[in-house]
């Protein structure tokens, strides 16, 4: 279940990160690791575990829905791995506050720079 936000139902946008399946995997063993070693504000729980819902989302979304994705993948150039994982604002907060998050995914999340 995840909190709703403070404007109401339906007030949250959620944004594409098209990731590749390297950076994908990697966002997921710091989004763990995160979960599993370090004590979180549970808020910041709540939106890391909906992170990885999302991963998993994406991927099945690829699956049953894959023209969307391969249209924009083709249109750009890029690898066949590479997913649209739509977060909100502020699940994308609370990844880059994730310790140990690699640098590399940390850029493409828009940060535009390393810890």
């Amino acid at each position: 279940m995840s909190a709703l936000p403070t404007g109401g139902p339906g007030s949250e946008v959620l944004l594409p990160h098209w990731l590749a399946g390297a950076h994908r995997m990697q966002l997921a063993t710091a989004v763990r690791a995160a979960l599993t070693e370090h004590l979180l504000h549970p808020v910041t729980a709540i939106h890391l575990e909906d992170v990885l819902t999302e991963l998993h989302v994406a991927a099945a979304r690829d699956a049953v829905w894959p023209a969307s994705a391969q249209r924009v993948r083709r249109a750009t150039g890029w690898d066949d791995d590479v997913l649209p994982v739509r977060l909100s604002a502020a699940e994308r907060a609370s990844v880059l506050t994730v310790p140990g998050l690699p640098d590399d995914v940390r850029v493409v999340l828009g940060d535009g720079t390393p810890e």
